[in-house]
């Protein structure tokens, strides 16, 4: 039904926002699914994963793969993470339109000083906090959300420091006015985002023999991110997707938007197989081995 981007400096309270938006949405008349996806999601530590740009870069992967394989239009996702790169929103905002669903960005708005007070406070709390150079490299790279863009629009603003953070925070009511909100010809304040021919997947009728084989291997790339998601994004070495399948043996991470290229590049293989005469996977099972055979040939070591 959405996708919400909770956004917000080191220790600005985005944690407290996205469990108080759970809570009032399920709450509502509505009585919505909701699902908060977020680092402690995967045990994954703060440290380590802001120690350096690769580190970053494969948290937001992961962060990312999760959002585009649980994103439907039967719950809610909230996002909690920093969100603080406008690229990165902006990559949220097209996993939300390709699904056809609501958005929305709340920004929890806090001076670095009470961020940095409130990361010592956890510090001595023995909780889970921000080494000091990497929360001010943090704070000093956070980027803004400005409701003029796209993928920062509508944006509900928090203030913890000054208001604190509730069910009845002004913002909070207001995201969920938004969200629950019925969606009809008449409705002009609240958008619903549409696909693109460039976000749709070609559409394969039930007629035809390859339509098992895509289901089929949507499962086994579903499966590499959620098992690359549990060993925090390395390689997957003697894998097993399931019983009477091979393993998976890749030898580096890879990333959704190179598994959905060589999944179409292995149908589009297949398919042309089927025409000069060979028979296409006769079951479902079939399928899954030869792309599973297929994988670990263009990504296994050597």
């Amino acid at each position: 039904m959405a996708l919400v981007v909770i956004c917000g400096q080191p220790c600005s309270g985005k944690s407290t926002a996205a469990a108080c938006l759970t809570e009032a949405l399920q709450e509502s008349e509505s009585k919505l699914s909701v699902r908060i996806i977020n680092e402690s999601s995967f045990h994954l530590n703060l440290n380590q994963n802001y120690v350096d740009m690769p580190a970053e870069k494969n948290l937001r992967g992961i962060l990312r793969s999760e959002v585009d394989r649980s994103l439907t239009r039967d719950n809610i996702i909230i996002v909690d993470s920093l969100n603080n790169i406008k690229g990165y929103r902006y990559e949220l905002w097209c996993l939300a339109r390709a699904a056809g669903t609501k958005y929305c960005v709340i920004h929890c708005d806090v001076e670095v000083t009470s961020c940095r007070k409130w990361n010592e406070e956890r510090r001595e709390k023995l909780e889970s906090c921000y080494d000091g150079k990497i929360f001010e490299d943090l704070v000093s790279r956070f980027e803004r959300p400005d409701s003029r863009n796209r993928w920062d629009s509508p944006l509900f603003e928090l203030w913890p420091s000054r208001d604190g953070v509730g069910k009845s925070s002004a913002a909070i009511v207001d995201a969920v006015t938004y969200l629950t909100k019925k969606v009809d010809s008449k409705t002009r304040d609240v958008r619903v985002l549409q696909p693109t021919i460039a976000t749709q997947n070609a559409r394969v009728t039930e007629a035809n023999s390859l339509y098992e084989m895509d289901r089929a291997t949507q499962e086994v790339a579903n499966m590499i991110v959620e098992a690359q998601s549990r060993a925090m994004g390395g390689p997957l070495n003697g894998v097993s997707l399931g019983p009477g399948l091979p393993s998976i043996d890749i030898s580096r991470p890879v990333g959704l938007p190179e598994l959905r290229t060589l999944r179409r590049t292995f149908i589009k293989l297949t398919g042309q197989s089927s025409l000069s005469g060979r028979p296409p996977p006769s079951d479902a099972d079939s399928a899954k081995r030869m792309f599973v055979d297929y994988l670990n040939r263009e990504l296994g070591k050597g």
